[in-house]
């Protein structure tokens, strides 16, 4: 059987800190509408889910697209009262989000560094190039990567479109990454194998269920654990150990 070949990473929550930004831009948003609506009565915060959900296929991901459905929500929930001042502060919550400094997560780098010395290793990201662009850049990892992928969606095809393009089957690929919906179930879908790098927080959009013994997938606690989970998948796929690493 054929080794790993190559191992992928998930950038937002992977790599670095991102969805907590989202979080607290979100609960400023509230904060905002409060002032006109009862929170709880509106079902504020699942509207404006919502509201997001349905706009992916015409904004696509990112900081951008949440603040269009941010104000798109605002107008909505306070039909229509909410002042032109407080859609302006709307506005700002996006700028504030895509003007914030790049924080890598504890360990990041040098579990990079340290797949990066027995692998090649890719950047597979999402949203807004602009600002996902802006992200690699100023991470100070770029140089690690073969590949540095931004793609408006992480599913089945765009994952098989990239493999093909770099020349290699998914049996030889991994994806290390956060999301469960994004980063990991589609590569396993194709004969991929998935590290799921569990984040404290997620997007509701990104959510999704595996169980724990699904083949081809494994779980660490944090980016320190991810070189040997790597290396223990590449034993696997070469038949030489068990789902316990033995």
């Amino acid at each position: 059987m054929d080794s790993i070949a190559m191992v992928g990473f998930d950038a937002d929550d992977t790599l670095w800190r991102s969805q907590d930004f989202f979080d607290a831009a979100q609960h400023e948003f509230e904060g905002i509408i409060g002032a006109y609506i009862d929170l709880a009565d509106a079902r504020a915060h699942e509207r404006l889910y919502e509201v997001e959900a349905g706009n992916i296929a015409v904004f696509g991901y990112g900081v951008k697209g949440m603040v269009l459905s941010m104000i798109e929500a605002a107008v909505e929930l306070t039909d229509a009262r909410i002042s032109a001042r407080d859609l302006h502060r709307i506005v700002g919550l996006g700028k504030d989000l895509l003007r914030h400094p790049v924080e890598l997560l504890p360990g990041v780098r040098e579990a990079v560094e340290a797949v990066a010395a027995d692998f090649e290793v890719v950047l597979i990201t999402k949203g807004d190039l602009f600002h996902q662009e802006a992200k690699v850049r100023d991470c100070g990892l770029a140089g690690l990567f073969r590949r540095i992928e931004i793609v408006s969606e992480k599913d089945p095809p765009t994952y098989a479109r990239l493999l093909e393009e770099f020349g290699l089957p998914a049996s030889r690929f991994v994806m290390v990454g956060n999301s469960l919906r994004s980063d990991i179930a589609p590569v396993l879908a194709l004969g991929g194998w998935g590290i799921h790098v569990p984040y404290h927080t997620t997007w509701t959009h990104e959510t999704a269920d595996l169980a724990a013994d699904t083949p081809r997938l494994r779980t660490v606690a944090g980016a320190a654990e991810v070189p040997a989970a790597v290396a223990a998948l590449a034993r696997e796929a070469t038949g030489g150990g068990t789902r316990n690493g033995s």
